[in-house]
């Protein structure tokens, strides 16, 4: 039996998926609709787009997968749960605001349906949560982008961005209070802290470094397991200079095992 997937949002990672869709990368899976922000012209992408919530939410989904912002989670994320569907959440930031969490979840629970918080952007939040089932004594998630990452954020009111010569540390702080203020850049940090220590407790470093490129994202733990220490070096997205190519991706993936007869690293 198909998987009936909708879409919130259709960018770099929407149309990812559909394109993995259309070469036979995704079994067992129909993508019904998306639901976008205005309307689009006229083509043949255009049967599956929708600007109209209501016309989207008329389709029977089995699971939604986010990828719009927090906005879109706030808007939207209650009403997929309590139609039927799974909610897969990509701007995990949106769970700074902990009474969105609660509620998301309370429909979850009230549906019979799943929260899922898809490894996006950043690896070893496998690890990350096994770690935490035996104790974490601390977490640190250390996010470096080039400065044009940065623009349009509160790091320019801290630093001139374009004449930046050396890396500059924009933030260091809770995850909480760093997600909620970079809200399209980190969102990768409010997932590895809800795998492991919490909003609260994880530490978030925000670099914004001239000297790179790409993304760097470096996760480090300690706790009863011992010790480890992730790092990753991610090719920047065409479309949005703010994300990485690794973010579409991994939805892919992620959309991917809702259908497969094979899961691998549940």
């Amino acid at each position: 039996m198909s998987v009936r997937l909708g879409l919130i949002g259709y960018g770099a990672i929407g149309r990812q998926v559909e394109a993995a869709l259309a070469a036979g990368g995704i079994d067992n899976l129909e993508l019904v609709a998306a639901l976008v922000k205005r309307p689009r012209p006229a083509g043949p992408e255009a049967e599956r787009l929708t600007h109209d919530p209501e016309r989207f939410f008329a389709h029977r989904f089995d699971a939604v997968a986010e990828c719009a912002g927090h906005e879109a989670v706030r808007s939207h994320g209650q009403r997929a749960l309590e139609g039927g569907a799974d909610l897969l959440v990509t701007s995990v930031g949106a769970f700074t605001d902990t009474a969105l969490f609660d509620r998301l979840l309370a429909a979850a629970r009230a549906a019979g349906r799943r929260l899922i918080l898809p490894s996006a952007g950043i690896g070893a939040l496998d690890i990350l949560s096994s770690a935490a089932v035996g104790g974490l004594d601390r977490v640190t998630v250390t996010v470096r982008k080039d400065p044009s990452a940065w623009k349009g954020t509160p790091a320019e009111t801290l630093v001139d961005l374009d004449a930046l010569a050396a890396p500059h540390t924009l933030f260091d702080g809770p995850v909480r209070e760093g997600a909620r203020l970079y809200p399209q850049n980190v969102n990768i940090s409010a997932a590895a802290a809800i795998a492991g220590l919490g909003l609260d407790a994880t530490r978030l470093v925000i670099v914004a470094d001239p000297g790179i490129d790409s993304h760097v994202v470096e996760l480090e733990a300690a706790g009863a397991f011992g010790s480890f220490t992730f790092r990753e070096d991610v090719a920047v997205s065409a479309e949005n200079r703010k994300t990485g190519k690794l973010v579409a991706m991994a939805m892919v993936r992620s959309v991917r095992q809702l259908a497969s007869t094979l899961v691998v690293a549940a």
